[in-house]
Order: structure tokens, then C-alpha cells, then sequence
């Protein structure tokens, strides 16, 4: 049998290989008898009939074209989705993308130690409004999840799903999903919908502006020692969206809304609040978050609490002002001198607060960098070239190298041989974008940054056991 270079670049570097972002395609007809009888068993005929007479079903990119006909998709603007999401050519990567003994089968062969796997079409599940159905929808999800890959959890560790409508449903869920299921990672929605008057639609995003206050969530999350991983994107939801084209809508979708959600946990103190929460954004590659990085400091430095002073349009030397309209307007502005005095005179608007940082507390500019780049871990696409702007220390502002790692995205369009992403990673230091030691870290040391970060226990049963122990007793920061 021919190694394939993945597995070749396995034997070269010294460290498990770990796949942060795996994902299974759920096979139709088991998931939709599974969903059907857990809602019957949880909440009666009643639940069941509400969800079969419902729309709301698990995303298959197979049939998503069968509505465009509908005169609502013009009406509403609905978006292009996701069409022909499968790999048809490479049957054996399809099996696999069904079949968990296939794909224990074959992690060697595609490089990988171990894989932390999410579910694909359940995922749509997570972004209900009807709350109670969104809960039992989960419920019965992570069941399932958890029993169909019991027997493989040494190198693979799948996720549940937790829906974030309700900071007392998402708690249920995470206790049920890692007390009783035994799960160790669980993806979150990046967002909760909220209708507005006239049927219009917000998106909370959990840290400012919430519509409640999702603390406990966060504080549950450390007690239990599990990161909340987003997988959400703003497909749907940007107002510049094409109801034709999925690619115009699927660039950049992911990384919108990770971005969104990143700045109103920052913004509204949750790393602050909670230092050890680490915070995971899938799918979505890392240059988002160094420029957001970036930005978050550039903003800072010009409208922290002392700064947005020398803004206060109260505090402007109006006189001043207008001997250089006298001495330097032209004839319009001299006949209107006492006018323009006027005008730059008004009384300024002022907001319930000049410190737009004050929930973050950020007093000097290392306190974003600490509340930023130890709490965020950033999924990313093995052959993105923008993972090296992460580990480039002279770029980011106060030498940050931000906390980017490798996600297969197995079993979705834009992998189409299992066998590649491990050797499109390494093919980023054979090109001298990163060094073997920031491939260190994007393979291995972030993704145990992130949630061994938070349960020094969770890879404990798993074939890297031995070799994070290892890395947590040398220090991951």
C-alpha cells in the first residue's frame, strides 16, 4: 500500500497531530428516526407533530435548491445555501464521512492522531427561535452523537451541540451533554435571533447588549472545564447577501460572524470576567482576529477613557476657532461668522458612558493583548496561507502570536481527499510561510491550549495522552 504524504509528514515531526475541526455528515434516514422517536419520548406526540409539520429539519447541501421556485425567496431575500456539499467523485471519502469505524479506520493514513469531530447537518438545528423544539432537537442530537461514537473515542472526540436562545436551555444542555453523555467539546450558535417590532430580526451576540445575561453560562462552562466552540455564520443574515450565488455568500460568512462575536465577548468583559474561559471559532481562518487584534488596540489608543477627552466637542476653544475662521475663511465664511459660532458652540450629545473599554477594564494596552490572546483559538482550513500571519510576532502588535489551529474540515466540498489537509499544513513550512515549531502549535499546542486549557483531563483517554501530559507539565504559555 502507497503511504500517503500525510502520513509521511506524521513520521516527520516529533508530536501528535490533532485535528481540531473533523466533521461527520449524518446519515439521513438513522438521524431522522433518531430526532423523531427522541421527541416523541421527550415531550410526546405533541413535540413530534410540531416538528414533522414544521420546516425546520437537519441542512442537506443535497437537496437545498428545492425551494428557490418559492416566491418567498425573492420576497425575504433568502440567501443562496450551501448546494452539493458532499463529495460524490471519492465514494470511499464519502463512506467515510458517514461511517465512524471507517474513519478510525483511516486516521493514519490521512496523518491524524486524533480527531475533535463535529456534526454537519445538525448543526441548522442549533438556530431555532421555537426554543423548546431547539432544546429537544439538541437533546436527542447529542444522544446520538455520543452513542454511534462511544467505541472510537480514544481517537475520535465528537461534539455536541448546545443552542444559545436561552442561557438556562444552553446550561441544561452542556451539563446533560458532558455529565451524563460524557461529552467533551460542545459547539455553540455565534449568535441568538431576536424579533424586533414589525417582525424584523436582531442578532444578540451574548456580550453586549444581550437580551439576557448569559454569565452563568460562561461560569458553568469553566466549572465543567468545556471550550464553547462557534460554528456560526452570517450567510444568512448580512444584508448584502445573493439569493443566486452561495459562493458570494459562503466568503467571508464565517469569519463575519466569529468576528462579531469575538468583539461583544471582549468588548462586554467576558474575558475579563472570566480569564479562564477559552473561547474557540471554527472554520473561519485566524486573519480576522489579527486584524481585529489590531483594531481592538488602534481604537484603544485613540478612545480609551482619557483620549476620547481631547474629542469632547464641549471642550473645544470655540473663540479660538473662530479668529482662524476670521483670519483664514473666504468671503462665505466671513458673512456667516456668527452662524459658524453657533454651530460649533451647541451643547454636545453625550452617551451614558465615555468609556466605550470600561466593561473589558482595559487600562493600558497589555490588557488587551492578556484578555485576548489567551481566550481565543481559532479554527483553520489547512491549506490557508493567512494561518502564518498568526505566529508572525513582528506584524501583531506587542509580539502576539495568536492561537491559530488546524481543522480538517473533513467530509465537506472543500476537502476532496481526506488524505490532503495535514499535508497542505506542513506544506506552509516547506514553503517558509511558518517554522516547525509554529506547525508545532497549529497541530498540536493550540488545540490543547484550548481545551486542555481548561480540563487538563480532557484528552486523558485518548492516544495523545501521553504527549500532552508531557506538554502541560513543560507550561503552554
Amino acid at each position: 500500500m502507497t503511504q500517503t504524504k500525510a502520513a509521511k509528514v506524521r513520521k516527520l515531526v516529533d508530536h501528535p497531530i490533532i485535528d481540531a475541526d473533523g466533521h461527520l455528515v449524518e446519515l439521513g434516514p438513522l438521524l431522522d428516526d433518531e430526532l423523531v422517536a427522541a421527541l416523541e419520548e421527550t415531550g410526546g406526540r405533541t413535540l413530534r407533530d410540531r416538528y414533522l409539520a414544521s420546516q425546520v429539519k437537519p441542512f442537506d447541501t443535497s437537496t437545498a435548491l428545492s425551494d428557490r421556485s418559492d416566491p418567498r425567496v425573492r420576497d425575504q431575500w433568502l440567501a443562496m445555501p450551501s448546494w452539493w456539499g458532499w463529495q460524490t467523485r471519492n465514494v470511499k471519502d464519502r463512506a467515510t464521512a458517514h461511517l465512524p469505524r471507517l474513519l478510525y479506520e483511516r486516521l493514519d493514513e490521512m496523518g491524524i492522531d486524533l480527531t475533535l469531530l463535529y456534526p454537519s447537518t445538525v448543526l441548522a438545528l442549533l438556530d431555532l427561535e421555537d426554543v423548546e423544539l431547539g432544546a429537544a432537537l439538541a437533546r436527542a442530537a447529542n444522544r446520538w452523537l455520543a452513542r454511534i461514537f462511544r467505541p472510537y473515542r480514544d481517537r475520535i472526540v465528537v461534539g455536541g451541540i448546545v443552542p444559545m436562545s436561552n442561557p438556562t436551555v444552553a446550561i441544561a444542555e452542556l451539563e446533560y451533554a458532558v455529565k451524563e453523555l460524557g461529552l467533551k467539546t460542545v459547539v455553540v450558535t455565534g449568535y441568538a435571533r431576536r424579533r424586533l417590532a414589525g417582525g424584523q430580526i436582531r442578532l444578540d451576540t451574548f456580550g453586549l447588549d444581550s437580551e439576557y445575561d448569559y454569565d452563568p453560562l460562561w461560569a458553568r462552562c469553566v466549572e465543567l472545564g468545556v471550550a464553547p466552540l462557534s460554528h456560526s455564520s452570517h450567510l444568512h443574515t448580512r444584508v448584502a447577501r445573493s439569493i443566486s450565488n452561495y459562493v458570494y455568500n459562503h466568503i467571508g460568512a464565517l469569519s463575519a460572524s466569529h468576528e462579531s462575536l469575538a468583539k461583544s465577548l471582549f468588548l462586554g468583559g467576558v474575558t475579563r470576567r472570566f480569564p479562564g474561559l477559552r473561547f474557540g471559532f471554527l472554520e473561519g481562518g485566524v486573519a480576522w482576529a489579527c486584524s481585529l487584534y489590531a483594531d481592538l488596540l488602534g481604537h484603544w489608543s485613540k478612545r480609551n477613557c482619557e483620549n476620547i477627552l481631547d474629542l469632547d466637542p464641549d471642550r473645544l476653544d470655540v473663540d479660538e476657532l473662530m479668529r482662524y475662521m476670521e483670519r483664514y475663511g473666504d468671503g462665505a465664511v466671513r458673512s456667516r461668522l456668527d452662524e459658524i459660532r453657533r454651530f460649533f458652540a451647541r451643547p454636545a450629545a453625550r452617551p451614558a458612558t465615555l468609556d466605550e473599554f470600561a466593561r473589558a477594564e482595559i487600562r493600558r494596552a497589555e490588557d488587551i493583548r492578556d484578555r485576548f490572546v489567551p481566550n481565543f483559538h481559532f479554527g483553520c482550513e489547512a491549506d490557508d496561507p493567512l494561518v502564518a500571519w498568526a505566529f508572525k510576532a513582528k506584524v501583531n502588535p506587542m509580539g502576539a502570536r495568536l492561537r491559530a489551529m488546524m481543522g480538517s474540515d473533513i467530509s465537506h466540498w472543500d476537502v476532496p481527499d481526506m488524505t490532503e489537509p495535514v499535508a497542505d499544513a506542513y506544506g506552509l513550512v516547506e514553503r517558509g510561510l511558518i517554522t516547525e515549531e509554529d506547525f508545532r502549535e497549529f497541530t498540536f499546542l493550540n488545540a490543547v491550549r484550548l481545551h486542555a486549557g481548561m480540563n487538563p483531563r480532557v484528552f486523558e483517554d485518548t492516544v495523545c495522552a501521553k504527549a500532552v501530559a508531557q506538554a502541560l507539565a513543560q507550561g503552554l504559555d
